[in-house]
C-alpha cells in the first residue's frame, strides 16, 4: 500500500515548536509587511480585500475567524507551524467565511469542542483549497456548512486519528463537506480513524483520486468514503485497507445512504485497490448503491472476499 509520507511536516515542527514565542509578530501581512501577534488580527487587517498570511514557525494556542475577502494562510516552511488546541466560536481553530480560503502548509491538532465537532478548517461560506496539510487528533479534520456553489479542493494533505461515534452526539468524520457543489480530494492520507467515516460529503460532484485510506490502526470506524446523498464524478487510483476494529465493515463506499438528492448514473468508480489487513477476510461490499442509479463500476483490485457491489 502507497505510503503518502509525512515525516518532513512532523519533523520541522518538532524543531520549530518553540520558534513562535521569540517572534513578537509572527503573523505577516505579505501585500503589506505588516505583521500581527495573532492570526485574528492578521485576517481582520485584510477585511474584504485579497491578501496573504505567512505564518512563521511555530506552536500557536489561538484560534481565527476570516470574515470576508480571499485569503490565503500560508506557512513561511512548510509543517512548521501547528495550531494546537484552541478552537474559535466553538467550531474550529480556523473559522471561514469569506469569498475564498487557502490553507498551505499547516498542522492542526488537539482540536475538541463541547457538542464534538471541533475541527482544524470549519468552513462557512466560499471555497475552499488546502494543500500540504496535517489534521490530527481532533474530532474532525475539515467540517464545512451547506450552501449553494461552494467548491472544496484538497492535495497532497494528512488526516490522521480523526473522528468519533461516542457521548450520545452526532458521529464527526476526518472529511465532513455538506451540501456544496464540488468536492476533490487527491493525493492525501487517511489513517488510523477514531470513528465515524474517513471521508464524508454531500456534495453533488466529486474527483477523489490517488488518496490513501489505511484502517489497519483505526477504531470503530465506518465506511472509508460515504457519499450521503449520493454524487457523480469519479473515484480512482485509491488504495483502501480496512482493520478490524470497525464499528461498520459491510462496505467500503456507500452511495446515497442517507437518501437520494443527486444523481450517481454519472459516477465512475475504477483502478483502486481494497483489501484487508493480513489474517482477516471478510464479506464486505466495495460500492454499497442505495439507489437504482447505474454506477460504472470498472476494474477495480478486490481482496478474494470482498463483493464489488450490492444493492441497499
Amino acid at each position: 500500500m502507497r505510503i503518502l509520507s509525512t515525516t518532513f511536516l512532523v519533523s520541522a515542527a518538532i524543531a520549530s515548536s518553540a520558534l513562535a514565542q521569540g517572534n513578537a509578530a509572527p503573523f505577516t501581512v505579505a501585500e503589506t509587511g505588516q505583521g500581527f501577534a495573532s492570526i485574528g488580527d492578521a485576517l481582520a487587517a485584510i477585511g474584504d480585500r485579497r491578501g496573504t498570511v505567512v505564518v512563521a514557525p511555530g506552536t500557536y494556542h489561538q484560534c481565527g475567524v476570516q470574515q470576508g475577502g480571499d485569503v490565503t494562510i500560508r506557512a513561511a516552511t512548510p509543517g512548521t507551524v501547528i495550531f494546537d488546541g484552541v478552537p474559535c466560536e466553538g467550531k474550529g481553530a480556523l473559522v471561514l467565511r469569506g469569498q475564498a480560503s487557502t490553507v498551505d502548509g499547516i498542522i492542526f491538532q488537539n482540536i475538541r469542542v463541547p457538542d464534538g465537532n471541533g475541527a482544524g478548517i470549519r468552513l462557512e461560506s466560499g471555497n475552499l483549497i488546502v494543500r500540504n496539510s496535517l489534521f490530527r487528533n481532533s474530532e474532525e479534520g475539515i467540517l464545512t456548512g451547506d450552501y449553494d456553489g461552494g467548491q472544496v479542493a484538497i492535495d497532497k494533505s494528512t488526516f490522521r486519528k480523526l473522528g468519533r461515534c461516542d457521548r450520545d452526539l452526532d458521529c464527526a468524520h476526518g472529511i465532513y463537506i455538506g451540501r456544496l457543489a464540488t468536492l476533490s480530494v487527491t493525493n492525501s492520507r487517511f489513517d488510523q480513524g477514531d470513528g465515524g467515516h474517513y471521508l464524508k460529503t454531500r456534495t453533488a460532484r466529486v474527483a477523489i483520486s490517488g488518496n490513501s485510506f489505511d484502517d489497519s490502526g483505526g477504531k470503530l470506524t465506518n465506511y472509508m468514503i460515504d457519499l450521503s446523498n449520493g454524487a457523480t464524478g469519479t473515484i480512482t487510483g485509491n488504495e483502501m485497507v480496512q482493520g478490524k476494529d470497525k464499528d461498520n465493515w459491510s462496505a467500503f463506499i456507500t452511495v446515497a445512504p442517507e437518501g437520494r438528492e443527486h444523481s450517481s448514473a454519472g459516477l465512475v468508480i475504477e483502478g483502486n485497490k481494497a483489501g484487508f489487513v493480513p489474517g482477516l477476510a471478510r464479506g464486505s461490499t466495495f460500492v454499497a448503491n442505495f439507489t437504482d442509479d447505474a454506477v460504472k463500476i470498472g476494474a477495480n483490485e478486490l481482496a478474494p472476499s470482498m463483493k464489488v457491489k450490492d444493492r441497499r
